[in-house]
């Protein structure tokens, strides 16, 4: 099913940095008309975008601009209730991770969604990634079970350090980027995760008692894979082993390599993958491996603003194509249920049941 080929008209909510990239991602794509920026306050605007006046209500800009399309990009704790008015205003929806804060309204917006007849697509960039689409086709290719090893710490300082602090208000780090690695982990095991077991530690007196900066989670899958994930933010974190990406299996174990020198607080060194390795475990009568150790190089893949066009010519094309979202919205149900399970963790010190 194919539907008009008008550009689809879209409100922007909320101009941090995911908002914005989202919105230029839209001004560089003809089938998207932007009809509206929101946001609380005046903030910058990067070329293209400078021409836009910027409201700060979005049910205003929803009853009065009636778009097709409402990309939800503000603080985690208005996702859900956004998503709803979205919906109910007869709009598609393009909404940043994590869905929500809560599994109940995480449903909820899957549930609005269904009701509606509308498309949600969850922020998972990752999934747009050549190198992460590449990463997980090999890992499926190994068989399981799987142990996952994978984190990403931030180091940061200054205006990252803000942003990071702002986010801590409503969610954990383990929470805001687990689900992205989660979800890695969902798409190479198709196994259901059983047991959460997480702990987390608060490493500043800037952050809220009742939050921590530093987290850790252990998750167990029904086919007997393990994974871990760790995230942590603030100007005390280790710019060592920040950023790991490990996938192993009986047959060997497919890796991320990042280049020497990176930054951790440097945006695109979330997503650049710089080279994949292969390891297969296979030996030989002499005990030793039959093959070397291969390299994937992956010079030219797209950095984060190219990542957010693809992202959202994905949202054009489900839209158009009618494409069916279910195993999408089931697996970002999915993977925010673990990471919460992990923070519940960590408040009780006990392991939860899945």
């Amino acid at each position: 099913m194919v539907t008009s080929t008008n550009p689809i008209r879209v409100v922007v909510a909320g101009l941090g940095n995911m908002g914005r990239s989202h919105a230029l991602a839209y001004y560089n794509n003809p089938g998207f008309e932007i009809a509206a920026l929101v946001n609380r306050s005046d903030v910058p605007l990067p070329g293209g975008l400078a021409g836009h006046e910027i409201r700060p209500s979005f049910e205003d800009a929803l009853r009065d601009e009636k778009p097709e399309l409402a990309c939800i990009a503000t603080y985690s704790d208005s996702h859900a209730d956004y998503a709803v008015k979205a919906f109910e205003a007869g709009c598609h929806v393009f909404v940043e991770k994590p869905l929500a804060t809560t599994v109940a309204d995480a449903r909820r917006v899957v549930d609005a969604a269904k009701a509606n007849g509308k498309k949600v697509v969850i922020g998972y960039i990752l999934r747009h990634h050549p190198s992460w689409i590449r990463l997980i086709a090999e890992a499926r290719k190994l068989g399981g079970p799987y142990v996952f090893r994978m984190n990403l710490n931030q180091q940061s300082s200054g205006h990252t350090w803000q942003t990071h602090k702002q986010l801590m208000q409503t969610t954990s780090p383990i929470v805001d980027c687990g689900v992205h690695y989660l979800d890695v982990m969902l798409q190479i095991t198709d196994s259901k995760p059983v047991e959460v077991r997480g702990m987390g530690v608060r490493l500043s007196d800037e952050v809220a008692p009742t939050m921590y900066n530093y987290g850790h989670l252990q998750v167990l899958f029904e086919d007997g894979s393990v994974g871990w994930y760790e995230a942590g933010w603030g100007p005390m974190i280790s710019e060592t082993a920040f950023f790991v990406k490990d996938v192993m299996s009986p047959n060997g174990c497919v890796s991320i390599v990042m280049a020497e020198g990176v930054k951790s607080d440097d945006i695109d060194t979330h997503t650049k993958t710089s080279t994949i390795r292969l390891h297969q475990a296979a030996t030989g009568p002499d005990g030793k491996f039959l093959k070397p150790d291969e390299l994937l190089s992956m010079e030219g893949e797209p950095g984060h603003q190219e990542l957010c066009d693809l992202e959202q010519a994905f949202v054009l094309k489900a839209i158009r194509e009618d494409i069916d979202l279910t195993r999408h919205m089931d697996d970002a149900v999915r993977s925010l249920a673990v990471c919460l399970a992990a923070d519940e963790s960590v408040r009780t010190g006990m392991p939860v049941k899945l």
